[in-house]
């Protein structure tokens, strides 16, 4: 029924192809499929199957509506491109396209959020529907952060903005250093910790490389420092809240080690109690 309620609203060429691309499950980002046409139409159709799988009493709040009319338009939007004749008006549309689109989803994530807050003002919710809004919206947030990227990667890549790091591919590091970006990431997050807590542990980093202690590898720096950021925030809260009667707090502990064809940041530790992985 919510399938068929998605190709009423997307009649026509656009509903064919939201059957098509929707057919389709999202793959590993991987260098090509970073300016590859379909990885976007694909994300963005099996967002939007998900959306009307959700329980009727929220796809109806004012601001889940609102969501999917905007992944509705951005799917329209994106493949009226798919079989034209591609010069350098052409792609020029298409970039101002990409730039519309990632504007239009700005917000997308407070608005979600806003639309199961309306849910829960107005109806009683069972665990089980907390539970599939929560595998939604777990599954949502990963999806918008990949199609951000894929959009961020094409603008940079092909469009007219630039990045201010000349050895950068679009918004990727072929010699992304984790030691730098963790440092940085540990700077902002004691910062914050000494704000709220007039405290902060230090930290205490152990690399095993088969290389001089030097890792690097080819990564987007930017989704880097956000995951070591939020790790540090909570392992260096926890410290903190933990330890607030003691003399002193102990250091924030974090083990990074490379493989043949990884990098791990294999834990994150404080008080000896393991925090994330």
């Amino acid at each position: 029924m919510r399938l068929s309620q998605t190709i009423f609203v997307l009649s026509g060429k656009y509903a064919e192809q939201f059957v098509r691309f929707g057919g389709y499950s999202p793959t590993p980002l991987s260098l090509k499929k970073l300016i590859a046409f379909d990885e976007l139409p694909v994300r963005l159709a099996n967002i939007m199957q998900e959306i009307h799988l959700l329980p009727e009493r929220l796809v109806r709040t004012p601001s889940a509506s609102l969501v999917r009319q905007w992944y509705e338009q951005s799917f329209c939007d994106l493949v009226d491109f798919e079989k034209i004749t591609w010069n350098e008006n052409s792609l020029n549309r298409f970039n101002e396209t990409l730039a519309k689109i990632r504007s239009r989803h700005t917000t997308v994530v407070e608005t979600m959020a806003q639309g199961v807050m309306e849910m829960q003002e107005k109806y009683k919710t069972d665990v089980i529907t907390n539970n599939q809004v929560q595998y939604f919206l777990d599954r949502f947030y990963m999806m918008r952060i990949s199609i951000r990227m894929l959009l961020s990667q094409h603008l940079l890549m092909f469009g007219s903005e630039l990045n201010k790091h000349r050895r950068y591919v679009g918004s990727i590091d072929p010699d992304c250093n984790v030691r730098e970006i963790l440092d940085d990431a540990y700077e902002d997050a004691k910062f914050l910790c000494e704000h709220y807590y007039s405290a902060a542990p230090e930290m205490k980093v152990q690399v095993h490389s088969s290389e001089d202690g030097k890792i690097e590898f080819v990564y987007v720096p930017s989704h880097l420092y956000h995951i070591l950021f939020e790790l540090l925030k909570n392992a260096m809260r926890a410290v903190v809240e933990h330890h607030s009667k003691d003399d002193s707090l102990p250091p924030v502990e974090v083990l990074v080690s490379t493989g043949r064809e990884n990098v791990t940041i294999k834990k994150v530790m404080c008080s000896n109690k393991l925090i994330n992985n």
